[in-house]
């Protein structure tokens, strides 16, 4: 196939996940809209359809809560093949969704949009800003206390069961869950999946947030988990930069959001871990480091956060396999190398990577990702995530968020801004 019958297939992948202003990640393993997901759909949407680009953000944001939460999934329409549903969640809202939110990317990805075609998308992200901005503000007050941005459920990293997790994990008591029945291993091989015990914890997590409302409060003082991670707060920082830039654009006062972004700056040393050499997640209620080295430290790049010592290490991971960024250490013991974000690479986190590789100037790294991300789709399709060994395919198929970036970031047909 050359690469111009990749890019058409590709943009037939955003039409056949599209569900009429909002699109799903995949059929099936994924049947709604998920929050970071949209956003990379409306980038990828955007390298053909400018209009249906600022509709996904519309449609996602149209499901704010009044706190200025954007949720981790809406609920649009009933869906049986998927769990844990609305009914689970219990959230109280219309449209139905989850309780947690995800990585904040659609301020970074908007003004890529806008910037890209400006006329088209003015007004638009004229009515999107202060949403954004509702959802920023979120963020500062209920995720960034300590200085850092913390997490209440693994869903919310986006990066479930990443080793990050571990020292929080190990705290959360999923024994008195209930009988459930898991949906995606009867969508994808189980052994590429969190592990039950894994589920039992998230249940837990969902639960406590459900029996006190969602009470954010309450959540963040007694909730099973609290942990601060690295990729969410240089994601923020970068979204807090690119919200001011957008706000500028339209004559906006965006000094609070400045203040937002140096609070989190100031407060990086509160991950940074002396004896691992890197930024790191850290559980918020013990002190403990979860000393891993995963693709959440390779984000600082993306927030403009350099360091010389880390960067030794960061390389040596990445010189550890053969395609892409792995989101684990090849070298630590809980590797592995196709279970979801216990090793394998993602062509979507590599894309936000190499935004970062770019603006620092790193020409010559950002050039072997993108060279090593087609690869990988060229040789496995867009699938979900990759065996960053051999590249063997993993997760699901017909994947959103793959055939966006390729289209924005990875074809050598992309434009590129």
């Amino acid at each position: 196939m050359s690469h111009e019958d990749f890019d058409d297939r590709a943009r037939q992948i955003l039409r056949d996940n599209d569900r009429g202003g909002y699109t799903i990640p995949t059929r099936g393993l994924y049947p709604y809209q998920w929050n970071w997901d949209s956003a990379f759909a409306a980038w990828g949407f955007s390298s053909f359809d400018i209009d249906r680009a600022w509709t996904e953000l519309e449609t996602l944001f149209s499901a704010q809560w009044d706190t200025g939460m954007v949720p981790h999934i809406v609920f649009w329409k009933p869906d049986p093949g998927y769990f844990p549903g609305p009914d689970v969640w219990g959230a109280g809202q219309e449209p139905a969704t989850s309780g947690i939110s995800q990585p904040p990317v659609a301020a970074i990805l908007a003004r890529k949009i806008h910037a890209a075609y400006p006329d088209a998308g003015e007004p638009r992200l004229r009515a999107l800003y202060p949403k954004l901005v509702a959802w920023h503000r979120w963020w500062h007050r209920d995720r960034s206390a300590e200085g850092v941005v913390a997490i209440t459920h693994p869903w919310e990293s986006g990066r479930d069961n990443c080793a990050d997790w571990d020292p929080g994990m190990a705290r959360v008591d999923g024994s008195g869950v209930g009988d459930y029945t898991r949906r995606d291993t009867g969508h994808v091989d189980a052994s590429m999946r969190p592990s039950k015990q894994d589920y039992d914890r998230y249940l837990a997590i969902l639960q406590f947030g459900r029996a006190c409302g969602w009470d954010q409060a309450e959540i963040v003082a007694n909730g099973p988990f609290y942990m601060a991670d690295p990729a969410m707060t240089f994601i923020l920082i970068r979204a807090h930069r690119d919200l001011a830039a957008i706000g500028r654009s339209l004559g906006e006062d965006v000094s609070e959001i400045e203040s937002w972004c140096a609070d989190l700056e100031a407060g990086l040393e509160r991950i940074w871990n002396a004896d691992l050499g890197a930024y790191d997640a850290r559980d918020l209620r013990t002190g403990e480091f979860a000393n891993c080295l995963g693709s959440g430290a390779f984000l600082g790049w993306l927030a403009g956060i350099e360091n010389a010592e880390m960067e030794a290490r960061l390389m040596a991971v990445w010189d550890g396999v053969r395609y892409g960024i792995p989101s684990n250490d090849p070298a630590a013991s809980e590797f592995n190398p196709r279970r979801y974000w216990r090793g394998p690479t993602w062509p979507v986190v590599n894309a936000l990577i190499a935004m970062g590789f770019a603006d620092a100037g790193r020409e010559a790294e950002e050039a072997r990702l993108r060279r090593e991300t087609v690869e990988l789709i060229e040789r496995g399709g867009f699938f979900e995530y990759f065996d960053p060994l051999d590249g063997t395919a993993c997760g699901g198929d017909h994947f959103t968020w793959t055939a966006a970036i390729w289209l924005t970031w990875a074809s050598p047909n992309a434009r590129r801004i």
